[in-house]
């Protein structure tokens, strides 16, 4: 099983919205960045868990764990031409872009915050991509180690 942090913006898409979905299930689209989709589409499976971080708000920071009910498949709104993440080049015979399911397990009892977490920085949570200067990424894969050290912060 991996582990993941993906990340959202949540007045796009938040843990709110997720609590609201149906089996508190959603697909998890619209990633638009080639190393992220490769994550989506090569190495997630069915099983694995993911956390769920707000970012671009507030106060960014850890919200929620997930898990993923369905591995990659092809992003149907990249040939939704009313959708707003359409692609005009992907090509339902070779997709460009993946997306995954995803159901939300729990709440966390509180935010485990961006400030939290780099207060952890230069040793438990060292390698921790989400910490490294330069990365964007929406998917990033997180260590069990890790994972399990964000869950005991809450």
């Amino acid at each position: 099983m991996n582990h993941w942090l993906m990340k959202t913006e949540p007045t796009t898409f938040g843990v709110d919205d997720l609590a609201r979905a149906p089996k508190r299930t959603t697909m998890w689209d619209g990633v638009r960045n080639y190393q992220a989709r490769n994550m989506l589409r090569d190495e997630f499976a069915r099983g694995d868990r993911a956390l769920l971080y707000h970012s671009s708000c507030e106060v960014p920071g850890v919200v929620a764990t997930m898990r993923v009910v369905r591995a990659g498949y092809a992003d149907p709104t990249a040939f939704d031409r009313r959708h707003r993440h359409y692609d005009e080049g992907s090509d339902p015979a070779n997709p460009r872009w993946y997306a995954v399911d995803v159901q939300l397990e729990r709440r966390l009892r509180r935010v485990i915050t961006l400030t939290e977490l780099r207060a952890h920085a230069t040793r438990e949570l060292s390698k921790l991509l989400l910490l490294q200067k330069g990365s964007r990424l929406s998917v990033m894969p997180v260590s069990e180690a890790h994972f399990d050290f964000i869950l005991a912060l809450e």
